[in-house]
């Protein structure tokens, strides 16, 4: 898995949020976003990590259907 369709999910999420510094459901999304944007190197090893324990499998195989 690569780590850009789950930014660009984040991103989304985000967006469709009005951008209100006393939300914290918009906080959490764009503090997650800003985070995982400058750690990228390190969010993909994670990634890695997880599909090495087959964590992507259920979603892999509904995106082949």
């Amino acid at each position: 898995m690569k780590l850009e369709p789950f930014l660009a999910e984040l991103n989304k999420m985000r967006k469709d949020l009005d951008e209100d510094p006393t939300d914290i459901e918009w906080l959490t999304l764009h503090h997650a976003f800003c985070f995982i944007s400058y750690k990228m190197g390190d969010f993909q090893k994670y990634l890695d990590e997880a599909e090495a324990n087959g964590e992507f499998e259920d979603y892999k195989t509904d995106q082949d259907d």
